[in-house]
């Protein structure tokens, strides 16, 4: 077994190699970029070696640093994790020249592998199915479109070299093709240095289904069964889950053996994935026919679902397989346990066609693991509360898996722990996975890669439901108590210092009677933000009423007795855990503050209760609002970004919802649209241009 390993990756999975590592006694090193010099993964390894820019061209996509990282600090071997140099084939024979061990298959398998096109010729001559399609070298925009037509629209561009969603595009009209192309090849040439694709059939109602393989040097191959992977938004997985359900054991035995075949044509070693295709006969009859689609020649994300279904560690195996040991167990020996679900955290805008998103961890409170059986939960992140989510690197702050013995089960513990996730200071997706769990087509196990769409009302619906409105209910109660807390000077356990002579207090204290405060909360919505006010009524008893109407009409009129607050000084975000009695029942909430205080102008409440997460801001009614703002017609960059795309000219007259400008963020390409009709008046950015979020782009006369 090697005794050093240096880890060519950040985040969460540097942070996962470097755990097992340790537990086999095995050293490690990381390597950093500028902007990762504080990062988790840097103080989880023994040792650390800067190697460049915040930019992954500038340090993670730098071979010959990383090489030289791993040659001046002794390490015996190099483990790529995912991303970034994992599927580099030159990467891999520069580790193998230089007489270092590549934690991953051999060049060979990865340059086999590394090419969709060139895969499918492969699987082709093995007798793997694939789906209808042109795979070939010809790559003019012309020919293409030929294929396109021939195979019949819908289709899909795949990038030939890549993965993770990027430089695909699904093409429903002929007319559209030619745009579609032309941003994929840019999007595939940005993300893998090679604009190359294939064009297929886009398979209709489609199951993403994986298979987990491994082998050893010894000519060993396995499988360690399948994953779902079908729930995805812009071709990125969303939800995993192990076993898929509705798999027959002929059906698995049947993919299984395809996966091992496949692994095996090209002399696979170490751990990876084949993913399939699957048509559907109907949602309730399973699988009807699968196709190849790609093999992945490293660990997958989601690889911790395989590892809790089977009690396997993957890392330990990949570790053991490079150091040309066996295999730890045959095919007969690998059991299947329970079912698993995993959950991408990250921080995007999910209303805003998910847009990626930045900013500063404020909070970060995980589940509370003593409440679960152990091993139940897991949370894999190579972030902390204070630690930047950046424009340089994938939006991904942390996976959450959850492991039952049966799926339902899966489920319930999923929404659980999801539940007690609480994060802000920057947009995120957990309230959208919350609803995502609970929608009709997954927890009935209908899944299809459209599924997304498919629920778009249960997932992005104004219609209030009763759960929303409780939800709504209890960020108001959780909001304006914590604001009458900070009044009283009470909050955080500041009771020293708080004002003793009543006619100085802000709390709306009367000499007779009761006292009164209105509060108006500004609630965010697509649309803006919706004003709500809060009537807070305190009798001589103490006992707190609160009244309001909400968006809808409904009235809340709740009372609230015996109310506690016990502070939480670990936060960074001055959060407050609140219990009471509420109109006579058990109620709690943890309430966190942008500013030190509700006194601060404009603060932000982040209340999280069983219901969910919710942002309410403190208004000023006296403060005049820009309630047009939208309109002006300027054209704003929405995050950190690159423009590589100036659609039109100063002059020229443009269609709302026309694409004017084509940035870059976080290895995507993201269009922005006009607001409404108009004309451009002025220019106000080039291609090549780095800009920061709110930079104005253009402006629309």
């Amino acid at each position: 077994m090697f005794t050093k390993i240096l880890i060519a990756n950040r985040g969460e999975i540097a942070c996962r190699v470097a755990a097992t590592a340790r537990r086999m006694g095995v050293r490690t090193v990381a390597v950093y970029s500028d902007a990762d010099a504080h990062a988790r993964h840097v103080q989880a390894c023994d040792e650390a070696v800067h190697i460049g820019g915040a930019s992954p061209r500038e340090s993670y996509l730098r071979a010959e640093r990383i090489l030289a990282a791993a040659q001046a600090t002794g390490a015996q071997a190099v483990h790529p994790g995912y991303g970034f140099l994992s599927e580099n084939e030159g990467f891999a024979q520069a580790c193998v020249d230089a007489g270092i061990a590549f934690i991953g298959p051999p060049p060979s398998a990865i340059a086999a592998m590394g090419s969709k096109s060139a895969a499918k010729a492969l699987m082709e001559r093995a007798g793997v199915p694939l789906v209808p399609g042109y795979h070939g070298e010809r790559q003019e925009p012309d020919f293409l479109q030929a294929q396109a037509e021939a195979i019949g629209f819908p289709v899909l561009i795949k990038a030939s070299a890549g993965g993770g969603g990027k430089g695909m595009r699904i093409v429903q009209r002929a007319e559209d093709f030619a745009a579609a192309l032309a941003s994929c090849q840019r999007e595939a040439e940005a993300s893998f240095g090679s604009a190359q694709v294939l064009v297929e059939r886009y398979v209709r109602q489609p199951r993403h289904i994986e298979v987990q393989v491994f082998a050893d040097a010894q000519g060993q191959v396995i499988h360690l069964f399948e994953r779902d992977c079908s729930v995805q938004r812009r071709h990125q997985k969303v939800l995993e889950e192990a076993p898929a359900p509705g798999m027959t054991p002929a059906l698995r035995a049947q993919m299984g053996a395809a996966a091992v075949a496949a692994a095996k044509s090209v002399g696979y070693v170490g751990a990876g994935t084949v993913e399939f295709i699957c048509e559907q006969d109907g949602h309730d009859t399973g699988v009807q026919a699968f196709y190849f689609m790609e093999m992945n020649t490293r660990l997958q994300v989601e690889h911790p679902v395989t590892e809790a279904i089977t009690g396997l560690d993957l890392v330990e195996w990949q570790l053991r397989v490079a150091a040309g040991e066996p295999l730890p167990l045959v095919q007969d020996q690998i059991a299947l346990r329970g079912h698993a679900i995993e959950a991408r955290i990250c921080a995007e805008n999910p209303a805003q066609g998910f847009l990626p998103a930045t900013g500063t961890l404020r909070t970060l409170r995980t589940p509370q693991a003593s409440r679960f059986t152990h091993g139940a939960v897991r949370l894999d992140m190579g972030v902390a509360a204070g630690d930047a989510i950046s424009p340089h690197y994938d939006p991904m702050i942390a996976k959450l898996i959850v492991h039952a013995d049966s799926r339902e089960a899966a489920l319930a513990r999923m929404d659980q722990a999801l539940a007690e996730l609480h994060i802000t200071g920057l947009q995120h997706n957990v309230g959208f996975l919350r609803r995502l769990v609970r929608t009709e087509s997954f927890s009935h196990a209908r899944l299809d890669t459209a599924l997304i769409e498919r629920e778009q009302e249960a997932l992005f619906g104004t219609a209030h439901t009763q759960a929303q409105r409780l939800h709504l209910r209890d960020a108001l109660l959780g909001a304006s108590l914590r604001w009458w807390l900070d009044a009283q000077g009470t909050a955080a356990g500041r009771t020293e210092g708080a004002p003793t002579d009543p006619w100085a207090r802000g709390d709306g204290w009367a000499l007779h009677g009761h006292s009164q405060r209105l509060l108006t909360w500004g609630w965010p919505q697509p649309s803006g933000l919706q004003t709500l006010q809060v009537q807070m009524l305190q009798s001589r008893d103490g006992r707190i009423r609160l009244r309001c109407t909400d968006t809808e009409g409904a009235v809340l009129d709740a009372e609230v007795s015996a109310l506690q607050a016990q502070p939480r000084p670990d936060d960074l975000s001055g959060s407050l855990h609140i219990q009471a009695q509420v109109d006579g029942q058990p109620w709690s909430a943890h309430v966190d503050l942008t500013g030190p205080s509700a006194a601060t102008p404009d603060p932000a409440c982040d209340v999280f209760t069983a219901h969910g997460h919710t942002t309410l801001h403190r208004l000023d009614p006296l403060a005049q609002q820009d309630e047009h703002h939208g309109g002006s017609g300027q054209v704003t960059a929405p995050m950190p970004g690159k423009v590589i795309a100036v659609l039109v000219s100063a002059g020229q007259t443009v269609k709302a919802g026309e694409p004017l400008v084509i940035t870059e963020a976080m290895k995507m390409e993201h269009s922005l649209t006009a607001p409404r009709d108009g004309t451009v008046a002025e220019l106000l950015c080039s291609v090549g241009d780095q800009v920061a979020e709110g930079v104005e782009l253009l402006r629309l006369e």
